[in-house]
């Protein structure tokens, strides 16, 4: 794929940043890469690997000339940063951001930007536990999705611009509505952390009155906890908040769902178990036949760590 981009400029400098760092490079996607991060050290880090063209110091030095502006900060920071931003950036220009939460972001990003730029959220579904510059790997995209939420009215170039943007990083691309973006995300990624980061928290309290049991003799899906509940806790702990209603809803649900296999275990029901149990095992299927993980030991991911 040939270049879509002159410069493109990265606020925040973590894993999805490198990430579309190294794949743009990969595909040749644009002719400079410019980025900035809040701290010094994160900055030095990108400068002393190379990570993009030209480390600033500031965002509004990082957007200068910047033909696609892409916000990988938390959430919650999302609104200071555009602010700063906003009177740097280029006419034309299309601003993008990678929270994993929508419709906060366009309440904080769009009333600060200006007319003459193209602002069109998205959201890669893709990540590890990892994090900081020296975290990322081109191929971490590669048939992963990425959903984009565009507002009423986006410019249809633009669109199309970064739809092909997102597929050369190896992307598949999918345009959904914020508010339903946010509720499937619940589902598939926000309430499986939350419920990640409560599992570990009870095995904690638990490991002090075992002596480390806990950790000693960990099994595969307690490994598995762990490695989500390892994930930035600055970033998750904006995910919450800013998709507070969707969460819940789902956490109430799933409280539902915890209460029926709580009586079914209580009255010794193994025709229920065995029949939930085996209608998920289905849906575990159907994501590995979608290309979205692997059936293979340890889901391929020892091999991923490995090439990282």
């Amino acid at each position: 794929m040939s270049r879509l981009y002159n410069r493109v400029a990265f606020i925040g400098l973590g894993l999805i940043a490198s990430s579309m760092a190294h794949a743009i490079r990969r595909a040749g996607l644009a002719d400079s890469l410019t980025g900035t991060a809040r701290s010094a050290q994160t900055r030095a880090t990108a400068d002393e690997i190379g990570l993009v063209n030209l480390v600033c110091d500031t965002a509004a030095e990082a957007v200068c000339g910047a033909d696609l502006v892409v916000l990988c900060v938390p959430v919650g920071a999302m609104e200071a940063v555009a602010r700063e931003i906003a009177p740097h950036l280029a006419p034309g220009a299309t601003v993008t951001d990678v929270g994993s939460v929508k419709q906060a972001v366009i309440a904080a990003v769009g009333p600060h930007l200006p007319d003459t730029v193209h602002f069109i959220p998205g959201h890669p579904l893709a990540g590890t536990e990892h994090s900081g510059p020296r975290s990322g790997f081109a191929e971490l995209f590669d048939n992963r999705w990425c959903i984009l939420t565009p507002l009423e009215g986006a410019e249809a170039d633009a669109l199309h611009r970064l739809t092909q943007f997102w597929q050369g990083l190896g992307a598949n691309v999918d345009l959904m509505d914020a508010a339903h973006h946010d509720l499937v995300l619940a589902v598939t990624s926000h309430t499986p952390h939350l419920i990640a980061y409560t599992m570990v928290g009870v095995a904690d309290d638990l490991r002090r009155v075992t002596d480390s049991e806990v950790i000693k003799y960990s099994a595969a899906g307690f490994r598995d906890f762990t490695r989500i509940a390892a994930s930035d806790p600055t970033m998750w702990r904006d995910v919450f908040l800013t998709n507070k209603d969707a969460t819940l809803e789902i956490l109430g649900r799933f409280t539902e769902e915890l209460f029926v296999l709580q009586r079914a275990i209580r009255q010794g029901d193994g025709d229920l178990l065995h029949d939930y149990f085996s209608r998920t095992r289905a849906i575990r299927r159907g994501i590995v036949e979608a290309g979205q993980d692997t059936d293979a030991p340890d889901f391929g991911r020892a091999k991923t760590r490995a090439a990282q």
